[in-house]
């Protein structure tokens, strides 16, 4: 494998960017792994080179257009980008009457304008080159929206019709863009740490593993261009939908 990986979103080795980082890595591309705080993305990049990837970390905040520049622009001097990976997004239990609209916008700015903002960086790069992958990570709400979900719901859904338009405009010059639409509770530290007993009473695979949803953006990336999926959906065996 050659080209660089770009994964935006990240955070600990047990969660879906920290799994993305070590699949990836463990092809042999080198990784460029960022999140908000440089600390968390360090750790991470250095457990995946204790094993002997090649990775690197970065602190962008995907909303900043200035973060975004640097991001790609070192992305860029490495030469070909093999697959940008965008897994950044925020998520919260908030009743409408109780949602300010600054809650509002940082929803929307995370789950759907930082998207933008990567599209905007890594299409002239992708084209150029005439072939790699852009995914996105998706969830349940881009489907629907439930009650006190409305700012996430309506961010993920802006997402979702951003990519379908993407896909459509960029396919045809060898960019492959998907969604994944994880819908179900992820067995990352997230949950362990904050809701362990949640992951108790949903028993054996209950929730997506982290290496598995890994598993399935490898093997989308692998697609040939002839069978490309653009809408994957993810979730356990037993997840009521």
């Amino acid at each position: 494998m050659s080209g660089t990986v770009i994964i935006l979103g990240g955070g600990s080795l047990n969660g879906v960017g920290g799994a993305l980082a070590q699949r990836f890595a463990d092809e042999g591309h080198h990784v460029l792994f960022t999140g908000r705080t440089l600390d968390t993305v360090q750790a991470t990049a250095d457990a995946i080179a204790a094993k002997g990837g090649s990775i690197e970390a970065m602190r962008v905040d995907v909303t900043s257009e200035a973060d975004q520049d640097a991001l790609f622009a070192h992305g860029a001097e490495r030469g070909e980008i093999a697959a940008v990976l965008y897994n950044a997004g925020n998520n919260a239990i908030i009743p409408f009457e109780q949602l300010t609209a600054k809650q509002f916008e940082n929803f929307w700015r995370v789950c759907c304008f930082g998207a933008f903002l990567t599209a905007q960086r890594a299409v002239p790069l992708l084209k150029e080159q005439g072939h790699g992958s852009m995914f996105f990570t998706g969830a349940s709400g881009s489907l629907r929206g439930k009650p006190n979900f409305a700012h996430f719901a309506s961010a993920k859904a802006g997402l979702r019709n951003l990519l379908q338009s993407l896909a459509r405009e960029y396919g045809p010059q060898g960019i492959h863009v998907a969604h994944f639409i994880i819908d179900g509770v992820i067995d990352g530290d997230r949950v362990r740490d904050n809701y362990p007993d949640y992951l108790d009473q949903m028993g054996e695979d209950g929730a997506l593993s982290p290496a598995a949803i890994a598993d399935a953006f490898w093997t989308t990336h692998k697609q040939h261009r002839s069978a490309w999926s653009h809408e994957v959906e993810l979730r356990p065996f037993k997840e009521r939908w």
